[in-house]
């Protein structure tokens, strides 16, 4: 079952790509519920008092209210000579702004021309977390640093960018299943000037340790879902270091929400019990409206009339006040 998932998501992000690189017509006034996008990142740009929303399929929307959207634009640009070649799959992008001027876009690349093994059947695509850079939030974002972030011969997904109580950038980022088996939640200190990577990839925690995730096992069991996916590191008004991150409950997309006992990446990370999010969001990133209102961007699975699975953006408010994170569902 998860691999027939898998190679369906591929599938659709294939065709998304490849519509990309055809080029799309611009359109405005869209409505969110409108748009067709996985994985939702939001940028609440205050230079430009402007809303910015990428994802997977690497292209940009806009909006100044968050309820009609411009869009899409292609906001990328990459190099034929880069490990990731010159039209890559982009999954999960997220723009993000650290205050040094530059606009940056945190994404996963596939280089699907370039192969880097084979575990228990499914072959497994040299992909990895990247970072680019821009001048402005509509790009072009370009490579700017090192050649590469994450090591060549792992598949490395949804990276996300954090600053610790060290003072110090990492990026957070997932160790894929398909070659792990375990997925694994990991970070990686970032130059100071986010062009390239520190050391060595520290294991956070694993798949293994979330307790409400389920699959089945090849043998029939219920065991916990290999996945780790869409990490977003947030930090509450009493000062609580959590993560949201997503897996699945049996077929249906699921999110989760740990917290750092020592209140940096380092942890250890206590999961919660029980999903965040209502079933079927998931892969969200946190950001404040213009008004302070704390919101939550995610994705919903839902099929359409013909049995396919299409991903929708939705928006919940959220409540940052206390200790832990709540979503606002009744709205």
């Amino acid at each position: 079952m998860k691999r027939t998932i898998m190679i369906c998501l591929l599938a659709a992000v294939s065709l998304l790509t490849a519509t990309a690189q055809r080029g799309m017509r611009v359109r405005k006034n869209v409505p969110l519920d409108s748009i067709r996008l996985s994985d939702p990142a939001i940028l609440a740009d205050q230079k430009t008092k402007m809303y910015y929303m990428t994802g997977t399929g690497g292209m940009m929307w806009r909006s100044s209210d968050l309820k009609l959207w411009e869009g899409p634009f292609r906001v990328t640009e990459f190099e034929a000579d880069s490990w990731m070649g010159p039209r890559p799959m982009i999954w999960a992008a997220e723009p993000h702004v650290t205050g040094d001027g530059w606009y940056y876009y945190f994404a996963t690349f596939t280089n699907q021309a370039v192969k880097i093994g084979n575990v228990r059947g499914n072959v497994i695509e040299r992909r990895a977390s990247q970072v680019l850079r821009a001048d402005n939030p509509m790009g072009p974002y370009r490579a700017f640093g090192d050649a590469t972030y994450l090591p060549a011969d792992r598949p490395t997904l949804d990276g996300t960018y954090w600053k610790d109580r060290d003072g110090k950038p990492y990026m957070v980022f997932c160790g894929e299943w398909l070659q792990n088996w375990n997925g694994t939640m990991e970070k990686i200190e970032l130059k100071p000037d986010l062009s390239g990577t520190i050391g060595e990839p520290k294991v956070l925690f694993r798949a293994s340790d979330s307790p409400w995730s389920r699959e089945k096992n090849d043998q029939g069991e219920i065991t916990w879902n290999k996945v780790t996916d869409g990490p977003w590191l947030f930090r509450t008004a009493t000062g609580r270091l959590g993560m949201l991150w997503t897996s699945w409950v049996f077929d249906v997309y699921t999110q989760g929400v740990a917290y750092s006992e020592s209140g940096t990446l380092d942890g250890p990370w206590t999961q919660e019990p029980d999903p965040i999010t209502p079933p079927g969001y998931g892969h969200s990133m946190l950001f404040q409206r213009f008004d302070g209102q704390w919101m939550m961007s995610v994705h919903h699975h839902s099929k359409d009339g013909r049995g396919r699975t299409i991903r929708i953006p939705h928006l919940f408010e959220v409540d940052m006040s206390g200790d832990k994170l709540k979503v606002i569902t009744n709205k």
